[in-house]
């Protein structure tokens, strides 16, 4: 028989609002609002929401793989265990990229190699093409790991010759990460015919529907006299930009922020669009 609650039944399985930090600027751009007095204030959370499911979008090139790996490896280096599922590079090149990031950002990289759990689904077949013997994997790691993050890289390269199945697989694979209590970050690509800007990704909105959020990565080639008198910046150069389109748990910073991918390889959220406009006119 179909069970219901009444809400108040619910209130010892609601999990707490709080951020599981990124090392990035993201972390000050989902908030909560609390009263004070007679208004109202904006508290950080520190973080992506506790337990949220973030995807993390764009085209190629514009940096989802490596915030991917800065929240793996900040997580990791803080002394929690994350569980990397690896879906488009393999394994050892997985391991050469949290080292470079994990130097760049100045962690001891035994910390992150201590605590970062690898599934290698680039070089195994059955478990790219059958998601359902990767979740059995996953939840096996989990439990013996006790693992408390996953980032998968690429949830698209599990569906990307039968985006028709998109959704079913998206929602099996948040279901799981619901059930375990996992805070996830899911990567996604873009066809080429969707817009850059958009929530939209593989297999259409099926990700951007089923997750809690979704950030949005972006770039735009500098190619005009227009373009170097907005941005202040040089025919060739590369604007980068982040937004945060949508996330269900908890209020969020809606505007476009200018970001830059440093030599190190590490991404640097600069300031609001406008912002950065304003400063380039001064």
């Amino acid at each position: 028989m179909a069970r219901y609650y009444e809400l108040k039944e619910l209130e010892s399985k609601a999990p707490k609002l709080f951020g599981i930090p990124t090392g990035t600027k993201l972390d000050e751009m989902f908030y909560r609002i609390e009263k004070a007095g007679e208004g109202y204030v904006r508290k950080p959370l520190g973080g992506i929401p506790h337990l949220a499911v973030i995807n993390i979008t764009g085209v190629p090139d514009t940096g989802k793989s490596l915030l991917a790996e800065q929240f793996a490896v900040k997580q990791a280096s803080s002394g929690y265990r994350l569980l990397f599922v690896t879906v488009e590079s393999p394994a050892s090149f997985l391991y050469s990229g949290l080292k470079q990031r994990s130097q760049a950002m100045n962690v001891d990289f035994s910390k992150v190699e201590e605590n970062v759990v690898v599934i290698d689904a680039a070089e195994d077949d059955e478990l790219r093409e059958n998601v359902r013997a990767l979740i059995d994997t996953m939840a096996y790691a989990i439990k013996e790991k006790k693992c408390s993050n996953v980032v998968i890289d690429s949830v698209t390269g599990l569906y990307e010759h039968r985006e028709v199945m998109a959704r079913q697989i998206v929602r099996q694979i948040f279901n799981f990460l619901k059930k375990f209590r996992q805070t996830g970050v899911l990567v996604s690509q873009k066809r080429s015919a969707q817009a850059s800007e958009s929530a939209e990704a593989a297999g259409g909105l099926a990700v951007a529907h089923i997750v809690d959020g979704t950030v949005v990565l972006d770039k735009k080639l500098i190619e005009s006299r227009w373009d170097v008198s907005l941005y202040g910046l040089e025919i060739g150069d590369v604007l980068r930009t982040l937004r945060i389109d949508g996330c269900r748990l908890t209020a969020h910073d809606t505007r476009t922020w200018v970001f830059e991918i440093t030599e190190a390889g590490i991404v640097d959220i600069i300031s609001p669009l406008p912002e950065f406009i304003k400063r380039k006119e001064r």
